[in-house]
């Protein structure tokens, strides 16, 4: 059977007999693979630990008839430990890896792996505030996946200006002539924070109130529930307790190892 080794990160694991997993990844080059990790469950396994959710592996992999089997992982990004201590990182690496499980298909995407992978690492680094990494990750997925969100010109006719209706079905921000009756109006500071997480300009993400987030975060989550067509379960999960910049959240720490792709920046 043919052998191939690639790099993923991995979105999910199910248990399988007693002591395989059955885990689904992420790939640099082959996209979204379903794979059979053997004897990852027992103690003495060599690479059950590289194999948990949220971890980036270079993997050696042979082709089976219905899944893949894994044969071989070697760390490249130890992140699950570190998101994992921290509860509002952990519920918005959830959603992360939900999402792109749903925005990918079989045939992957790069980009999608790169963002990713960089979106990880930086709530394992607790470089920004987990709500604003999440709300900026899940604005660049679906604008990846060709749902790309409009904070400027109107998105239905394109008419420059600034407006303040936002109606998520017609794509962010629209005119008040192509507005229908009754859509929410929003301050343009919160346009604003919209197109900062868009943008991935932190300084202006970080430097918006509270207010603003909260109102930028129901926007994100509205408008990628719609696109993904059925709600994602770990979102109503997403803890926003903490969303500030690492600095003022946690104590330094040695950072994890980390693979040679752009982060989230």
């Amino acid at each position: 059977m043919p052998v191939y080794r690639d790099e993923a990160v991995v979105l999910r694991t199910h248990k399988l007999g007693e002591a395989d997993r059955i885990v689904t990844l992420l790939s640099r080059r082959h996209g979204k693979i379903r794979a059979v990790a053997k004897g990852v469950r027992r103690t003495a396994s060599k690479f059950g630990a590289r194999l948990e959710p949220f971890m980036v592996a270079d993997l050696q992999l042979y082709e089976g008839r219905t899944l893949d089997v894994i044969t071989q992982a070697e760390s490249l990004g130890s992140y699950g430990a570190e998101i994992s201590q921290d509860y509002a990182a952990y519920t918005a690496a959830n959603a992360m890896v939900e999402t792109a499980d749903r925005v990918t298909e079989a045939e992957g995407s790069l980009q999608q792996y790169l963002l990713l992978v960089g979106a990880l690492r930086s709530l394992a680094r607790r470089e920004h505030g987990p709500g604003l990494t999440l709300d900026s990750y899940l604005l660049r997925a679906l604008a990846l996946a060709g749902w790309a969100p409009s904070f400027e010109d109107c998105s239905r006719c394109a008419k420059p200006g600034e407006h303040r209706a936002v109606v998520v079905q017609l794509g962010g921000i629209v005119c008040d002539e192509c507005a229908p009756p009754g859509a929410p109006r929003i301050e343009r500071s919160t346009i604003a924070l919209l197109g900062a997480l868009l943008t991935g300009d932190w300084a202006r993400a970080e430097a918006a109130p509270e207010r603003d987030r909260n109102q930028a975060s129901g926007i994100v989550a509205a408008y990628a529930q719609w696109h993904l067509e059925r709600g994602l379960r770990s979102l109503p999960h997403v803890s926003r307790d903490a969303d500030e910049p690492a600095a003022r959240r946690a104590p330094d720490r040695a950072a994890p190892s980390t693979p040679a792709q752009t982060g989230i920046q």
